[in-house]
């Protein structure tokens, strides 16, 4: 019984240890120009342009409010979409 739960708990260990590019989109997230391969997590937009928000993976983009993916969630750009956030502050991306 012991050497099962041993089992079990190094299991759960290397699940929660798996980095985080294990779940990330498949494609690209285009940012003001710039394409970021098989995103994962939340990237700023710019502060002194109005930014460009190309979705091209094959997940769901939050445009947040605040920097750091904080506040509320502005904006979903769906898988093929294009959206200009005005006034939103970052981009997050599973």
């Amino acid at each position: 019984m012991a050497k099962a739960l041993g089992v079990c708990a190094a299991a759960a260990t290397i699940a929660l240890t798996i980095p985080n590019s294990a779940y990330a989109a498949h494609g690209f997230l285009i940012i003001d120009g710039v394409a970021h391969r098989n995103p994962s997590g939340c990237y700023p937009l710019g502060d002194f342009v109005p930014s460009v928000v190309t979705n091209q993976t094959d997940a769901v983009a939050e445009v947040w409010s605040g920097p750091d993916c904080k506040g509320q969630v502005d904006w979903l750009v769906y898988p093929g979409e294009t959206y200009r956030p005005n006034g939103s502050r970052s981009v997050f991306v599973l």
